[in-house]
C-alpha cells in the first residue's frame, strides 16, 4: 500500500519543510510558494509523510515537474521514483502526452533517476541554477487506458 498522501494548501508547511531539509538555501521553496503552487489550476502534488515531496502541473496536453525532493535520510530507498510514477500517472489520467523537467547538471542521483525513467535530455539552460546549468528533460507518456 503505497503511502503517499495528495498534496493540497493544507500541506504547504510540511512541503515547505520536506524541501528545506533536501535543497541548499537558495534553492529552497517557503509556505507561500508551496501553497501558490499546489493551489494553481492543472497542479497537483504528492507527499510522503516520511520526507518526500513532488509538485506537477498539467496544461493541455504537456505535464511538468515543478519540484521533486526527498531529504537526505531517504534517498536511495525508491521515494523518488514512486513520487515520479505517482506524478507520471496523474498526469496521463488528465490527458498529457509528454512531462518535461528541469534538473541542475551536478544532480547525478536526480539526473540518473530521470534516466531510468525514460526522460531524455531535450535543452540546456545555462546559469539556471546560478552558476549551474539546468536541463531540460522530457518523457513521452502513454495514452490513457479508458
Amino acid at each position: 500500500m503505497s503511502r503517499l498522501v495528495t498534496a493540497t494548501p493544507a500541506h504547504a508547511s510540511a512541503m515547505a519543510a520536506i524541501h528545506a531539509a533536501a535543497f541548499a538555501l537558495g534553492e529552497r521553496w517557503g509556505i507561500d510558494a508551496m501553497a501558490i503552487q499546489v493551489a494553481l489550476p492543472g497542479a497537483f502534488g504528492f507527499i510522503d509523510p516520511d520526507g518526500a515531496m513532488i509538485l506537477a502541473r498539467v496544461a493541455a496536453d504537456e505535464a511538468e515537474i515543478l519540484t521533486l525532493a526527498t531529504i537526505p535520510a531517504l534517498r536511495r530507498q525508491g521515494r523518488g521514483r514512486e513520487l515520479l510514477a505517482a506524478a507520471q500517472a496523474s498526469a496521463i489520467s488528465a490527458g498529457a502526452r509528454t512531462m518535461f523537467l528541469e534538473v541542475s547538471e551536478a544532480n547525478d542521483a536526480a539526473r540518473g533517476l530521470y534516466a531510468a525513467m525514460g526522460y531524455r535530455q531535450i535543452g540546456r539552460r545555462p546559469r539556471y541554477y546560478g552558476e549551474t546549468a539546468a536541463l531540460v528533460l522530457r518523457l513521452d507518456l502513454p495514452a490513457a487506458t479508458p
